[in-house]
């Protein structure tokens, strides 16, 4: 049969399903964000209040993109729901499905998005001024050479038969965490609570405080409310002086105190770097008796949900609402003995290590989409011969 070409737009169609028509169908727990790593992930959007009728239902099978390519990374965000659920997403994604499966696996297709080929056409492909967007027209007039049904589903097998291994190695590493969460939850029902200001000092060393130092501008990072980690800052750090920057050694912990337009979460993150980062002037920063509370058992018990929800609500202010200091000491944390929050600290750092094997697994996964394409094609062309 060898490879033959079609348009996308031949192949696939748009879909404008609402939520609203599905009787709002969907919650809160069904809205997820699209990522440029090709997979839908929590949003990190703002839900209160927020009128989930207008949003898209993705079902199963469906894809969804977000057609501005702006400040991406030079990748689109796209993602193909193989989650065994229907999800929603944002009115603003374009939400498409196949309809020549006689022609095109879906799961091949998506093999065919997942490589850093199609990121680099889709962001030469995009246009605008205010804002560069990868249009459905864009979309549809996609070229594709396509080999047999059969082939396709030959490399599709050949991928779900390794992402197969990766989600039953990602299942043991949720295990991990479930023990975790668990063994604090019971030790917030079980074990005296103390004040966490008797075993926390704050810190506000400076750069300008050094005699002389080795940092740079790739030093200062912001902090993920959602992940509770230091991240790349989103500050213009053109021509900056790090003079005010606090710094933040191995071990030590800093938040944002502003928790208004945070989606009700705070920012805390503990340098778990051995290298010391800067932040912002306005970040408090502080370290804790290691004799009394093993740092990582504190990271954990500040990146509950159930901290984030108690930080939210003891915000005070009125142009801003901030949780400062003060109010962190006035924390009341559960305080097993050190052997207990140490044994819980281990588990947690076997996550951790499993954590990062996981993500080179996925990369793994993600790396040989170009080679399974390329397979395939091959294939087709010598069967054409």
């Amino acid at each position: 049969m060898g490879l033959i070409k079609y348009k996308l737009g031949e192949l696939i169609e748009s879909s404008d399903l609402r939520n609203r028509d599905t009787n709002n169908k969907y919650l809160v727990d069904d809205v997820k964000g699209i990522s440029t790593n090709k997979e839908f992930i929590e949003t990190k959007a703002n839900l209160n209040n927020v009128n989930l009728g207008l949003y898209k239902v993705v079902q199963l099978e469906y894809f969804a993109y977000v057609a501005d390519t702006s400040r991406r990374g030079n990748k689109i965000s796209l993602a193909f729901n193989d989650l065994e659920r229907t999800v929603i997403v944002s009115s603003i994604s374009t939400v498409f499905n196949v309809t020549r499966r006689d022609l095109l696996e879906p799961y091949y297709l998506f093999i065919y998005f997942n490589r850093p080929e199609f990121d680099r056409f889709s962001r030469f492909n995009s246009w605008g001024s205010a804002r560069e967007t990868f249009s459905w027209d864009d979309f549809c007039d996609i070229e594709l050479e396509l080999p047999s049904l059969d082939i396709q589903k030959k490399y599709v097998a050949v991928y779900e038969s390794l992402l197969a291994n990766q989600k039953a190695y990602e299942e043991g590493l949720e295990d991990l965490k479930l023990a975790c969460d668990a063994t604090i939850n019971k030790l917030i029902d079980t074990t005296k609570k103390d004040f966490l200001g008797k075993y926390i000092q704050e810190s506000s060393i400076r750069v300008r405080d050094l005699e002389e130092h080795n940092f740079s501008l790739e030093d200062i990072k912001g902090i993920s409310s959602i992940d509770k980690c230091f991240i790349e800052t989103k500050a213009n750090t053109k021509n900056l002086s790090l003079q005010n920057y606090k710094i933040v050694p191995n071990e030590y912990f800093a938040f944002n105190p502003n928790t208004a337009r945070m989606g009700d979460k705070i920012p805390v993150a503990m340098n778990k770097d051995k290298n010391s980062v800067l932040v912002s002037s306005i970040y408090p920063v502080f370290t804790v008796n290691k004799n009394i509370i093993n740092p990582l058992y504190l990271s954990l018990y500040l990146s509950r949900p159930n901290f984030d929800r108690y930080a939210r609500y003891h915000s005070w202010g009125s142009a801003r609402e901030t949780f400062d200091f003060q109010d962190m000491q006035e924390v009341n944390i559960p305080l097993p003995d050190i052997k207990t929050q140490n044994a819980i600290a281990d588990i947690y750092t076997a996550y951790t290590e499993r954590k990062e094997i996981n993500e080179k697994l996925k990369l793994r996964l993600k790396n040989i989409c170009p080679i399974l394409i390329k397979e395939a094609m091959e294939e087709a062309s010598r069967e054409e011969a």
